[in-house]
Formats: structure tokens, sequence, C-alpha cells
């Protein structure tokens, strides 16, 4: 698997009923809401991107106002405990929902977070390596069956010595909540109840340089 995000959404309702109207982006507002959240970064607009890559280099951000929902990928968000994130990202929230997804490939990590009228509900975190950083709060419905061995990671009738730490794969489990919350994925399951999410426009935005890297 090669899906990697690092985001936190920000919604007034379920986020998959908002993306599903394929919500068009208000470029006022959406640079309204990074300078709150990057109040000293001077932002330069550049290329847009869209939902299907929500994992930017350093020196980028993606982001989206949209009506009822708001999206914003940047370095920030791709932290092993999303419950300690920077308290400026929940507390400038437009909407009444905040959520951190991130996940990356390379390791097999996935991080997710939920808040809701700024108080945290629901943290996770955890990699092969360096196994749960994080399990705060209710577990969702649809995270059950994860957790008792109904997808696990490794196929049990195949001869292989080695022991997978978790009865799942992190990856998916992090695809499981981006189509269960978000109403789309970027690997695995296919359907025609899921959105496309390179329909759904971010803008993008260059972050300065550090200052020794000036010249």
């Amino acid at each position: 698997m090669g899906a990697k995000t690092w985001m936190i959404v920000y919604s007034d309702d379920q986020p998959s009923n908002k993306f599903k109207r394929y919500p068009k982006p208000d470029l006022e507002k959406t640079i309204s809401l990074l300078n709150r959240l990057f109040p000293n970064e001077k932002l330069e607009k550049t290329d847009d991107g869209d939902l299907s890559f929500t994992c930017p280099p350093n020196d980028m951000i993606f982001a989206g106002h949209f009506d009822g929902i708001s999206v914003v990928a940047a370095k920030e968000f791709g932290i092993d405990n999303p419950s300690k994130i920077d308290r400026r990202f929940i507390s400038e929230s437009p909407f009444k929902k905040a959520y951190i997804h991130a996940m990356h490939s390379v390791v097999d990590w996935f991080a997710f977070a939920k808040w809701e009228d700024r108080e945290l509900t629901r943290s996770l975190s955890l990699s092969p390596d360096s196994g749960i950083i994080e399990d705060f709060g209710e577990k969702f419905e649809f995270e059950l069956p994860y957790w008792k061995g109904a997808h696990p990671a490794i196929d049990r009738s195949e001869e292989d010595d080695e022991e997978y730490p978790f009865k799942f794969h992190p990856l998916e489990l992090g695809e499981e909540f981006l189509k269960e919350l978000f109403g789309y994925q970027l690997e695995g399951f296919e359907g025609s109840e899921l959105i496309e999410p390179e329909k759904i426009r971010l803008y993008g935005f260059k972050r300065p340089k550090p200052w020794w890297r000036l010249w």
C-alpha cells in the first residue's frame, strides 16, 4: 500500500455528507482560515491540488474552505500523538467537529483523532515498530471488527514464522476511516457509493523558506 495522508478536516456534520456534494472551495475564506491557523507564515498561492493528495511536502499546504466543511493538509498533522496537536488548530476550528487523519505507508503508521465542540473524543496512533502510541476514547463501531481479528494482517493459512504485532494492518484501518467518515478511499475498496476525491479541488500554497535558507 502506498497511501499517505496528513490532514485536518473541520465539519459541521458528517464529512462524507459534505464531500458527496462535490463542493467548490471559497478562496477568500480558505485564506482567512489559513491566516488564523498559520499566523506567522506569509503563504504564497501556487498550483492547486485535490483531495486525493493530502500529503504535501513540508514547504506546501493544500486547503479548501467549503460550505460546512474545511480541509487543510500540512506537515503539522502528520504527528505520532494527534492528541497533542498545537491547540490553535482546534480552538480556531470553523465548525463543530475536527478530525485528524494521518498515515504513512513506508512505516505502516496510522493516526486519527476527533474533537467535538473542541473536546477530544477519540485518538489512535499505531505502527508495527512503535506499537500502540495512543488509544483514547470509545472506538467507532466500524473499528471493532478490526480489533476482533476479522481483517487479519497476514494470511494464517500460509506457513509464516513472522508474527505481526496487530490483528489488522494499520493502513487498512486507515482506509476504513477514510471510507466511513469521509466517503472515499485512496487504496482498497471500490464502489459506486464512494466519492472520487480527485474531483474535490484544494488550493495550493507555498510556505516561506526558513531564514537560514534565504540565500
